[in-house]
C-alpha cells in the first residue's frame, strides 16, 4: 500500500514573500497538499513586514492561524514545531525551514515507501549551502529564480561553520526530533539515500541576523541549549569579515559548483554518504562548553 501523501510542518520567521512564494511552489510540485505552519516574528521585525508576510501566506492559501512574536530563544522553533506535528497527525511529516527546498532521488511516495520496506521510520538528508556565483549575499528577484540567483552549491555550513550538516526530512508522525530537525534520537536515516537540502540561507539581510543571534544569546535576552548556533554564526561573521563581505566560493575545502534544483548534484549519494557518517560536532559545541573563537 503506497503511503499517504506526507504532511508539511513548518516554522516561518521573517522571510521575504517572494521565498515564501518560491517555497510553497516547490513543495506542492513535489506532492505536499497539507502544510502545517507557524509564523514566528521576534521583536525588531516591523509590523509592515508581519502584515506582508501573512497577507501572501494567506493568497497562497496556507494556514496562517499560529503566529507568535518574541524572543527567538533556541527552544522556541522545537516547541512550535511539535505542536505542528500533533496538529499534523499520523502519517510521515516533512520537515522543512523556510529556506530549505528539498532534491529527493524518487518521488516522496517512493522514498516513504521505500523507507517503510526497509523498517526504517526516517528519511534523512545532508544540506548543500546556495550561494551566489562571486559568494555576495545578494537580494534577488523572484523573476530571475533562485536557481539563477544562487548558482552555487556547497558545504559551507560542514566546513566552514562546522554545523551539523544532517538533516530528518521526514518522519513518521511518533518519531521524536531533536532541535533544528538534525538527528532522530534512536533512529537511523539510510545514509545512502540522502536527500538533498538545498539551503537558501546566505541571502542579503542575513549578516544583520547572525549579529542579532549572537547578541541576543551572548546577553542572555535570547536562551541557548548549547553554545553552537551562536558559535557558527560568529564563524561566518569573522570569514565574510575576512574576504570583504563575501563567502570565499574559491575556497577548495568547501566544493562549490554549479547545481539546480531540478535534480540531485552529479555523484551525490556517497558524497552525501560520506559526510553524514563521518561528521562529528566540535568539542568547544557540545553542551556544557565554552565557546573558543580560533579563525575557521
Amino acid at each position: 500500500m503506497t503511503p499517504a501523501p506526507a504532511a508539511l510542518v513548518a516554522v516561518i520567521g521573517p522571510v521575504e514573500p517572494a521565498l515564501l512564494t518560491a517555497w510553497t511552489a516547490h513543495y506542492r510540485r513535489l506532492g505536499i497538499e497539507s502544510f502545517h505552519l507557524a509564523f514566528h516574528f521576534p521583536d525588531h521585525v516591523p509590523d509592515a513586514w508581519r502584515r506582508q508576510l501573512l497577507a501572501t501566506a494567506r493568497e497562497l492559501d496556507l494556514p496562517t492561524g499560529q503566529v507568535s512574536t518574541g524572543p527567538w530563544h533556541e527552544h522556541t522553533n522545537t516547541e512550535l514545531r511539535d505542536a505542528l506535528r500533533e496538529q499534523a497527525g499520523p502519517g510521515w511529516h516533512l520537515l522543512a525551514d523556510s529556506d530549505e527546498f528539498h532534491a529527493y532521488p524518487a518521488s516522496l511516495g517512493e522514498v516513504t515507501t521505500a523507507a517503510e520496506e526497509n523498517g526504517r521510520a526516517v528519511v534523512g538528508g545532508l544540506m548543500l549551502d546556495r550561494v551566489t556565483s562571486d559568494g555576495r549575499l545578494a537580494l534577488w528577484r523572484p523573476e530571475i529564480g533562485l536557481d539563477r540567483a544562487f548558482p552555487l552549491g556547497g558545504h559551507l555550513t560542514h566546513h566552514l561553520l562546522r554545523g551539523d550538516p544532517r538533516k530528518i526530512v521526514l518522519a513518521l508522525s511518533d518519531v521524536a526530533v531533536a532541535s533544528g530537525n538534525h538527528r532522530a534520537p534512536g533512529r537511523k536515516p539510510d545514509p545512502h539515500a540522502l536527500a538533498c537540502v538545498h539551503h537558501f540561507k546566505w541571502r542579503s539581510g542575513v549578516l544583520g541576523d547572525l549579529r542579532r543571534r549572537v547578541e541576543s544569546f551572548t546577553s542572555g535576552a535570547w536562551t541557548e541549549q548549547s553554545p553552537a548556533v551562536r558559535s557558527e554564526a560568529s564563524r561566518l561573521l569573522r570569514h565574510v569579515d575576512r574576504h570583504h563581505g563575501r563567502i570565499d566560493v574559491s575556497d577548495p575545502r568547501l566544493g562549490f559548483r554549479h547545481v539546480t534544483l531540478d535534480r540531485l548534484p552529479d555523484g551525490w549519494a556517497a558524497e552525501a554518504a560520506r559526510i553524514a557518517t563521518t561528521w562529528r560536532p566540535p568539542r568547544q559545541d557540545r553542551p556544557g562548553s565554552t565557546i573558543s573563537s580560533p579563525s575557521p
